[in-house]
């Protein structure tokens, strides 16, 4: 297949997609006259099949696809380890969470404490706690998708700045003009994309190794010089007891803080019956399943055809594993980058990129408009409604703007760091809010108030002083070394002090609201009591 063929097909087949997407998003808004049908595509636009399906495009992710395959291909059953722990957790927030989430008129995390507990004051608490999630997995999504645009196009470096614009402009353009509804559409469309591209190249790496998995994994071993470490988990963190914490740290923290993501919870709020909600179930988790099946076998090809080694020289987290793996297994004159495997691969990133931004784009948005604004009351009236949906698209319009700046002056750097702080602060602040108010009686805005100003200053302070900021290949500052907590993911700390701070949040609140009970002494007489003495 010639080099004009594989850059003839990303062209066409990025161009189909976007265009496909904007047509949906576009059909979509025909609908957008109140607040329901923008922020949750109206009770009745997904049933447990589009529903599931649209939840599992919210779960792929370009570190699904990207990150994990490099886990894989450089740290072997440690990888698998996190490519399960993705699977595990979605199905737990659809068991856990999906019937207790339901609710109408409820659109942000903010909404739902607030109806839950009573209490609008904990809004801002929540709305924080939301944007600190969700920005710095914008930020690397955006980066992630202007790369691979110019990946696609074969631009030079310097275009990489044009091209997160575009990415930005076609975000916006999703989750302004599509909602929820279109935004679920585009998830749907992005979902058959990725399954079709990544059944193919596993299909293909199996098919070097005769369809036998077993032997595919015997290469990647042999390939990777690490020998049995290769085979056992702690290849990744080490095998010290700082480095077996470090991946129990990392796997509770992708465990829970994944399944507490804010725009896969925002999608739980209109599931219509706790029926629809079960139905849902296999239809999410089965398609992120098939998906990382193909990341598995995908990465252990990346490892087995290229070497370790390699992969770690192009990139220390081994992010460029799934393109590289392209080149090798569809080699053209002109490199990786002009294969037909490699166009389709970087299509399906992409579209899964975009996807995913669009959908993080509208939860951020729709929390900074509901969250910190006045929020308009659902079923307001034409004119309410039609102004808290202008407050919402201008929201978009300023998360895009400024989430376009911040991935443009970033670039790669600190990626995975990013992700480890969404991930933790996920994990650490929204879960136990989440589930305090689920199923703890009697828990309150007070308690709420401590998990969430508590453990944010204790995440960035332990996040700062880690290896992830500094003293490793893929921290922020490689070159310099002035980490003092020995873990890269401080969730092994930081999760417990989140439950802890919001249990005695919600004691301290229980003490002020019936002090009464704390005297060991006689009550003190007031209006219409008596004295011991008997004297009013």
């Amino acid at each position: 297949m010639s080099a004009a063929d594989g850059q003839s097909l990303a062209v066409v087949v990025f161009l189909g997609f976007v265009a496909v997407s904007l047509l949906l998003c576009g059909l979509a808004a025909a609908d957008l006259d109140d607040p329901e049908h923008f922020y949750a595509g109206g009770s009745a636009a997904f049933g447990p099949v589009g529903g599931g399906i649209a939840i599992a495009g919210d779960y792929i992710s370009a570190a699904t696809l990207l990150s994990t395959t490099g886990a894989v291909a450089l740290d072997g059953v440690d990888g698998i380890l996190f490519a399960c722990a993705t699977i595990v957790s979605l199905y737990l927030v659809m068991r856990i969470l999906g019937e207790p989430l339901r609710r109408a008129g409820v659109f942000t995390l903010g909404d739902f404490l607030a109806h839950r507990l009573g209490a609008p004051s904990v809004r801002r608490a929540l709305g924080v706690a939301t944007l600190v999630v969700l920005t710095p997995l914008l930020l690397v999504q955006l980066s992630t998708a202007g790369r691979i645009m110019a990946a696609m196009f074969g631009l030079p470096d310097g275009a990489l700045t044009g091209c997160t614009v575009a990415g930005g402009a076609l975000m916006v353009c999703y989750a302004a003009f599509g909602g929820m509804r279109g935004i679920g559409y585009v998830q749907i469309l992005k979902v058959g994309v990725a399954l079709t591209a990544m059944l193919l190249l596993a299909g293909i790496v199996l098919a070097r190794y005769g369809w036998s998995p077993p032997a595919l994994f015997d290469a990647a071993r042999d390939r990777s010089g690490a020998g049995g470490d290769y085979v056992t988990p702690g290849l990744h963190f080490g095998h010290s007891v700082a480095g077996r914490l470090d991946l129990i740290s990392f796997e509770a923290t992708l465990l829970i803080g994944a399944a507490c993501l804010p725009h896969i919870t925002m999608r739980l709020y209109p599931v219509r019956d706790a029926r629809t909600a079960r139905r849902a179930v296999g239809w999410a988790v089965g398609p992120v399943a098939v998906v990382c099946a193909g990341v598995v076998v995908a990465g252990l090809g990346a490892c087995a055809l290229i070497g370790r080694d390699l992969l770690r020289a192009a990139d220390p987290g081994g992010a460029t594993a799934l393109l590289m793996v392209t080149g090798v297994l569809d080699p053209v004159a002109g490199g990786a980058r002009h294969s037909m495997l490699f166009a389709i691969v970087a299509c399906a990133v992409f579209a899964t990129t975009l996807a995913a931004v669009a959908g993080i784009t509208l939860a951020a948005a729709s929390s900074l408009a509901r969250d910190f604004g006045g929020r308009a009351a659902h079923g307001n009236g034409g004119r309410s409604a039609a102004r808290e949906i202008r407050r919402a698209r201008l929201a978009i319009v300023l998360v895009g703007a400024v989430a376009v700046v911040l991935a443009a002056m970033l670039g790669d750097r600190g990626r995975l760091t990013l992700i480890s702080l969404s991930f933790t602060v996920a994990a650490s602040v929204l879960a136990p809010v989440l589930l305090y108010a689920l199923f703890l009686p009697g828990h309150s805005a007070t308690g709420v108030r401590w998990t969430v100003y508590g453990t944010l200053p204790l995440i960035v302070l332990l996040l700062t002083g880690s290896p992830a900021v500094s003293g490793t290949s893929i921290a922020i500052f490689p070159d310099d070394d002035f980490h003092w907590f020995p873990l890269q993911t401080p969730g092994l700390v930081t999760i417990p002090a989140g439950f802890l701070l919001g249990l005695v949040g919600r004691t301290r609140a229980r003490a002020s609201e019936h002090p009464w009970k704390e005297r060991t002494g006689p009550v003190p007489p007031g209006p219409g009591r008596l004295d011991p003495a008997g004297r009013p």
